[in-house]
């Protein structure tokens, strides 16, 4: 493993080192913040990251969890530092999960009990949820930040959005923007359905760039952008969290994403074992601001044994 190396106006904990896993038929790429008190034999932290982010939205949580266990950000396929799927392949939800599965089984088969604690952000919490119903022996605790499970559509979408997912495969994803530098990408990055400030955008993003001579391209895969080909409805995504038996954490923003949606709010009686936590801030209230309230309520939680 070595240091991270970073845009120079980017501030990351110094401690912080670039890791790699193979899996099978890809690479995975993340970030490690080893424990500070320098063991690690206790149950480690995998932290998951929201799409089109990468392992960097958490360089702000991850060192206020590091005291006494080792933390990992994973950058997600198509992401960051990650390989991409082969040609012919998209990003179906259910392969998150198989990555994460792999990960777990490949490379931290030599745990305590074989578990570890997961943490995700929006996307990264989609993917760590269904994989603690599916294999909750692996799972010690799971906390989802401003994420409570897949985006649902009811059935009668289901033709139509296979037919925009199969005319957008068959298209393609256009020529990428080349930017002039990063903080040109940066800037485009801070709009959008999640906004970032400045300072956000210039910590995340050049992990999601790609020097090529001229200016900087976009490193993540553009088919991230493309339709999902299938997606669940509502009573298969209440199926799926009434599967988890895992302790569990919804830290839910108070500005964020779910905030603005509505008919989500049966899933919280659909986990068993699931506390609730509402902090303030936006969606990236775990590395936007003031981010103690989501790392206390994490420590908090995840260092109780019952």
């Amino acid at each position: 493993m070595n240091d991270i190396a970073l845009s120079p106006n980017v501030a990351v904990d110094a401690s912080c080192e670039e890791i790699n896993w193979p899996l099978r038929n890809i690479e995975l790429a993340g970030l490690h913040w080893p424990a500070a008190d320098g063991q690690s034999d206790s149950c480690p932290i995998l932290m998951l990251h929201g799409w089109l982010d990468n392992s960097l939205t958490f360089a702000h949580l991850a060192p206020e969890l590091c005291a006494e266990r080792d933390v990992y950000a994973v950058d997600m396929a198509g992401h960051g530092h990650s390989g991409h799927r082969p040609d012919g392949q998209s990003y179906l939800l259910m392969d998150y999960v198989s990555d994460l599965a792999e990960l777990v089984e490949r490379h931290f088969g030599d745990c305590p009990d074989h578990q570890v604690d997961l943490v995700g952000h929006s996307l990264g919490g989609i993917v760590c949820v269904l994989y603690a119903a599916a294999f909750p022996e692996h799972v010690r605790s799971l906390v989802m930040i401003d994420s409570i499970g897949p985006i649902s559509r009811p059935p009668e979408d289901t033709i139509p959005q296979l037919r925009k997912a199969i005319k957008k495969r068959m298209t393609g994803s256009g020529k990428s923007v080349v930017y002039p530098d990063i903080e040109t990408a940066a800037k485009a990055r801070e709009g959008g359905l999640s906004p970032l400030s400045p300072e956000a955008a210039m910590t995340l993003i050049p992990r999601n760039m790609r020097d090529v001579g001229e200016g900087h391209v976009w490193r993540t895969d553009p088919r991230l952008r493309h339709p999902s080909i299938m997606m669940l409805e509502e009573s298969q995504v209440l199926a799926c969290l009434q599967k988890v038996t895992t302790r569990t954490l919804f830290i839910r923003a108070e500005d964020g994403l779910l905030s603005h949606r509505k008919g989500w709010e049966p899933r919280l009686k659909a986990i068993s074992r699931m506390e609730t936590v509402i902090v303030p801030g936006g969606h990236h209230c775990h590395f936007e601001g003031d981010v103690t309230p989501v790392s206390r309520a994490i420590r908090t939680f995840i260092n109780h044994d019952g």
